[in-house]
Order: C-alpha cells, then sequence, then structure tokens
C-alpha cells in the first residue's frame, strides 16, 4: 500500500485532486449540476473573511453531502483523552518527567489516547494538548472527526496508515502528520502496534514560521510537504462514526461510507512532513542560536511574536562553533516546554532517563538543561567539527503553563527522582 500512495507537494498549496477525471467542475464551484451526480460542499478551516493569505478552504464533491450521516448518539468509548479547559490539581512546582507506556491499549488508535497535559480552553478555541497513544487494534469500519482542534500526530514506533476524506497518507517514525480539524480519518495498523506522541491544536492552524534574516530557503521548505490525492471507497459499507466536540464523545451509524469524496480543490486539508527533510540552520562562529530556530510548524497566538504553540525538532546537524558549550544551556525561559523522543538519545541526557517514548515537562521559568555527567564531558571535550545524529528529539513549546492531567501523575508512570539528575553538579567557583 506504501508503494501506490501519491502526493500533492507544497505546503499552502491551493491543491486539485480528482479519482476520477471530470469530477471536477470547471470555471466555477457551484454550478447547478455538478459533474457525475457528485454534491458541492465547502470545508472552511477558517472565518470566510479571514485575510487571503490566511484563508483556509477547500471545495469536495461528494457522492452524499456530510448532513446524511444521520443523529447522533453518546458514545461508549471510555478514553483518557482529555480536552481545556485545564484543571490546576495535578501540576506541582517542578519538572516533570515520563517513561513510555508499557502496555498497549487493547483499543484502536482513538481509544487508546492518554492525555498528558494541557492548557487554554477548547471553546474559545485558545492553547493545546498533548497527548500519546498506543494501539493494538485498526479502526476497521470505524472513523473519527475531532470538532476541537487539529492534530499533529508523532509516530515513534509502528507506521499508520491513515485514510482521511481527502485520500491516504501513510506514515512512519521520523515523519508527522496534521490531521485539520473537521477532518474525518481514521487509522490502520500495518504492524501489531504503534505509538506515538500527538498535540492537539486549540488555536490558529500551523503555518511554517517566518525565516526573517534565514531568507527564501531553509528549515521546512514548502514542497517537502505532502497532501493526498483523492481517493474514494468504491463500495458503500456501514460505518460508525465517532466525534469529539467540546470534550465530549458522540457516535454516529452511518449506512455508507464517510471517505466518499470523489475530487477536490483547496487548500484546508490533511497533510504529511517528513522530518529527515528539515533543513537545519545554526551557528558556525560561536554560541548557540535560541531553540527557536528549530521550528517546524508553528500556531501563532493573539500576540505578535509569541506562539500558541510550535513543534520543534532536533533533527541530526554539524556542529562546528568554536570556544562554545556545545549542548543545550541551561535556562529558563516564559515558555513551557514539552519534549518527546522519536529515536536514539539526547545530546543532553545521553544516560538514561529520557529514551523513545519518554517526554518531559519544563513549564515557564522552571530551569533545566544538560544533566552532571553531560555537562562535564561538554565541558572538556576538544572542539572540532562534529556531527550530532545519534538520535532525534522534538518540543512542543507553549505561551502557556501546561496542566498535568490526573493519569500523567500516576507514579508508574511519571520519575518521581527526575530533578536528581542535577545535584550532583559542581561548584567550580575560582574566585575568592
Amino acid at each position: 500500500m506504501t508503494q501506490s500512495i501519491q502526493y500533492l507537494t507544497g505546503f499552502g498549496n491551493e491543491h486539485s485532486s480528482e479519482a476520477i477525471k471530470g469530477c471536477l467542475p470547471l470555471g466555477q464551484n457551484l454550478p447547478q449540476k455538478s459533474p457525475m451526480g457528485l454534491y458541492p460542499e465547502q470545508i472552511s478551516g477558517s472565518a470566510f473573511t479571514a485575510p487571503n493569505h490566511k484563508n483556509l478552504r477547500s471545495w469536495v464533491y461528494r457522492k452524499l453531502p456530510s448532513v446524511c450521516l444521520g443523529k447522533p448518539t453518546p458514545s461508549s468509548i471510555d478514553s483518557l483523552w482529555k480536552s481545556g479547559a485545564f484543571r490546576l490539581k495535578h501540576t506541582d512546582h517542578a519538572p516533570a518527567r515520563w517513561n513510555p507506556i508499557l502496555e498497549p491499549s487493547k483499543e484502536h488508535f482513538i481509544g487508546s489516547i492518554v492525555t498528558q497535559c494541557g492548557n487554554g480552553n477548547v471553546a474559545k478555541q485558545e492553547g493545546s494538548a498533548i497527548h500519546q497513544y498506543y494501539c493494538s487494534q485498526s479502526m476497521g469500519s470505524e472513523c473519527f472527526v475531532n470538532h476541537d482542534g487539529d492534530m499533529l500526530i508523532v509516530p515513534w514506533e509502528g507506521s499508520l496508515n491513515i485514510q482521511t476524506e481527502m485520500g491516504h497518507l501513510f506514515i512512519e517514525p521520523c515523519e508527522v502528520v496534521l490531521i485539520p480539524r473537521g477532518i474525518t480519518f481514521k487509522v490502520d495498523l500495518p504492524q501489531k502496534t504503534a505509538r506515538g506522541y500527538i498535540l492537539e491544536n486549540y488555536g490558529a492552524p500551523f503555518e511554517i514560521p517566518y525565516r526573517g534574516p534565514i531568507g527564501a530557503n531553509g528549515l521546512v521548505n514548502p514542497r517537502d510537504v505532502e497532501y493526498p490525492v483523492a481517493a474514494f471507497d468504491q463500495k458503500d459499507k456501514p460505518f460508525t462514526l465517532l466525534k469529539k466536540f467540546l470534550g465530549s464523545f458522540s457516535q454516529t451509524n452511518t449506512k455508507f461510507s464517510p471517505f466518499n469524496i470523489v475530487g477536490w480543490h483547496g487548500n484546508y486539508s490533511p497533510y504529511k512532513y517528513d522530518l529527515r527533510k528539515f533543513n537545519a540552520m545554526g551557528s558556525i562562529t560561536y554560541d548557540h542560536p535560541d531553540p527557536s530556530i528549530w521550528t517546524v510548524f508553528t500556531s501563532p497566538s493573539h500576540r505578535e511574536g509569541v506562539a500558541n504553540v510550535d513543534f520543534v525538532a532536533f533533527v541530526p546537524r554539524w556542529y562546528a562553533m568554536e570556544n562554545t558549550f556545545r549542548p543545550p544551556y541551561y535556562h529558563k525561559n516564559i515558555m513551557s516546554e514539552y519534549m518527546g523522543l522519536i529515536y536514539g538519545v539526547y545530546d543532553a541526557k545521553p544516560k538514561g532517563g529520557f529514551v523513545p517514548g519518554g517526554s518531559s515537562l519544563h513549564n515557564c521559568f522552571q530551569p533545566h538543561g544538560p544533566d552532571t555527567e553531560s555537562f562535564e564531558k561538554a565541558a572538556s571535550s576538544e572542539l572540532k567539527p562534529e556531527k550530532v545524529d545519534q538520535g532525534l528529539a522534538f518540543m512542543f513549546e507553549s505561551n502557556n503553563p501546561y496542566l498535568l492531567t490526573e493519569k500523567a501523575n500516576d507514579q508508574k508512570w511519571r520519575q518521581q527522582d527526575y530533578i536528581d539528575c542535577w545535584l550532583k553538579i559542581k561548584n567550580n567557583f575560582l574566585g575568592a
């Protein structure tokens, strides 16, 4: 299946895709009668009056419109997926770190989602939530639509076959996929299990960060972002459509497939990106640039220059700075940082504790940085050009603190001794 999937390229582009040639009307979006008896439907991901460069919408032409799906009923899904507004009850003043989830859920992708932390408010379309999944079942004849937020899926083990209304996407570890809110999808597993991270963005849609003095090239090159080619289920069959709206779940039993879009055009669609194509920028003289230089996608807030949430990736790269402490420096900052590891080791925590599938959280102004061993090694190493390629880590960074769920505070999952990794740092002061 992976070899047969094709993609459209170019971030934010107006794409046009036909599963059957001639299914899209020519010259207008809403003819009195659409080709092939299809029903036109517009999916808008922004306000109708949004500026042109931020206006998101796609016209889809489907066998039956979405209004035919039927009446939803409360869902029986037993989920640890929580939505904002979040409460302070389980959040303390200390940094947090977690082991990987050890046991797969007996549920499919949606049923396996466990929320670690979040901020903001779903109803106000502000903030974000961070989850993990560890599933052992394909969704089969079940599908899902999230009314609350976009879902950025970051697998670290196992591939995912994702069928969306616009077409098929296949992702493996080191790739990420974005499912916009309001788009129906389902996830099937090529292997026995799959696990990874999810960022649910309640706020403004993700965009490529402003490059500024970097110029026209670097970081995410738009042509490397891939969109699905139109595809639809040839035969109708019953589906159970799960929905999440304002944090609550419902389901609708349909007699036909929701994956019935024969053609579409526009710029509101799922997409995927391969982090191995990220073109890293950095210092070639001395000192570090701030970690914002690693931003893959950003969701802006109402304040200029401040993100609702950023997705940042620490990809393999070269270090060549002179007279510089090269691992990430000690710091405390106003943004809150959640980190995960896709494979290998992270250069500031190479010895245990932070492993693939694990995670850490440093809320605003909580100090953090290299552990004792990493500092000692980096402070005495010979400085010559070196390739940092032993792992792939990422960060979800928000302008609001992340509040923990009850599950995230579970002693079997959370590392109670995380802060001890800094207790052996020596006082090397040579002054009087």
